[in-house]
């Protein structure tokens, strides 16, 4: 891809006015292997102007903009509400798109792009000048993916840039997998929907930081620690994974600092030998306040409980359906106007670290231990 110069002021003014004004947000439905060529267009087109396409990809949905385009990215942080010093996501569709936009790709970088893209692996690499400080938050660092999602890929070659796409979602609200839920959360402040029907694997992608040594995992997801250490050797996790993250700390990628993936329910994680217990406990306390009671279960678990919804995610012995189905719960507890959450916990090893990630993270860090 030939670096492209930032869109001219009066589409990023235009951009920049669709996110602050209602408009009608266009719905195209795509099919998720063979996307017709006249709608990619059309979004693209879109693009290009400055404004902003939600579109699938296999891990969630994005929110995409011209990534080389500071005001068409300060148009995505300002349709989801989201803190400017989170850093974007520049997306690509082939290996010679990202030479414009990084300054050095090291050997562990190579190993992993070869084992992994296109796929589910974002990579924080050191920027080139081209790259604005509005999708980086300010670092001299660029968050980089290679998505396999064919509509994704279509809509990157087509545009002819690198696409800023975080996920299409309002900032902290559970990330979606679906575009009925992009629409709940974007309709009027965005230029188009692309709806390819349900994400494969329902968790952002992995971020990891290439530009320091060892590498290290700043969110997980479905490339785990596990899957890259045999090719790259002694991988690092940043404590802010599995622990409430400091005060003051800039983020380094997206979803390190703030409270992320939060339903309108109180979600609880509760941890102990006698989960449903506990929880049927809990939850008739709530229901005697007149309070309506949620649980995120497991299948091997569902009918041990008293609540008055219970929504499994999967088999406790499949992480990655549990992982799929993870955030369509959350937000089908907000459906179903649920005041209280309570949630199994999960191992924390392989996909299990990209769960309670999340889980925690949309709990506040709220746990129940017996």
């Amino acid at each position: 891809m030939t670096p492209v110069p930032v869109a001219a002021e009066k589409n990023t003014k235009n951009a920049a006015e669709q996110t602050c004004n209602l408009m009608d947000t266009i719905l195209r439905k795509v099919d998720p292997q063979q996307p017709d060529a006249a709608v990619i267009r059309q979004a693209a087109d879109i693009l290009r102007a400055g404004g902003l396409v939600a579109f699938p990809t296999e891990t969630v949905y994005g929110l995409g903009g011209n990534g080389l385009d500071p005001e068409a990215c300060r148009s995505i942080y300002l349709a989801k509400g989201r803190p400017s010093d989170n850093p974007l996501i520049l997306h690509i569709s082939q290996l010679s798109e990202l030479r414009p936009i990084v300054r050095e790709i090291s050997q562990t970088a190579q190993v992993l792009m070869e084992a992994f893209w296109p796929g589910p692996l974002t990579l924080i690499f050191p920027k080139t000048d081209i790259v604005p400080d509005a999708a980086t938050g300010g670092l001299d660092t660029v968050a980089v993916r290679f998505p396999s999602h064919p509509v994704a890929m279509a809509l990157i070659r087509a545009a002819g840039l690198p696409i800023a796409a975080p996920s299409a979602n309002l900032s902290g609200k559970p990330s979606p997998t679906r575009a009925a839920h992009v629409a709940m959360d974007l309709d009027g402040k965005i230029g188009m929907i692309l709806d390819g029907g349900a994400a494969e694997w329902g968790l952002e992608s992995t971020i990891v930081d290439v530009s320091v040594t060892p590498p290290m995992i700043l969110r997980p997801g479905a490339i785990t620690k596990e899957m890259m250490e045999p090719l790259v050797g002694k991988v690092d996790v940043d404590p802010a994974i599995l622990q409430k993250p400091e005060e003051g700390m800039q983020p380094k990628a997206p979803g390190m600092k703030y409270t992320h993936y939060a339903p309108k329910a109180e979600v609880y994680l509760v941890r102990g030998e006698q989960t449903c217990e506990i929880i049927n406990r809990l939850a008739k306390k709530e229901q005697e306040m007149g309070r309506k009671v949620g649980v995120l279960a497991t299948d091997e678990r569902r009918r041990g409980y008293e609540a008055d919804i219970v929504l499994s995610v999967g088999s406790r012995n499949c992480l990655e359906e549990v992982g799929a189905n993870l955030f369509w719960a959350l937000r089908e507890f907000d459906r179903l106007s649920i005041d209280t959450v309570y949630a199994e916990t999960f191992p924390i090893d392989g996909e299990g670290m990209a769960i309670m990630n999340r889980l925690q993270k949309s709990a506040g860090y709220r746990w129940i231990e017996e």
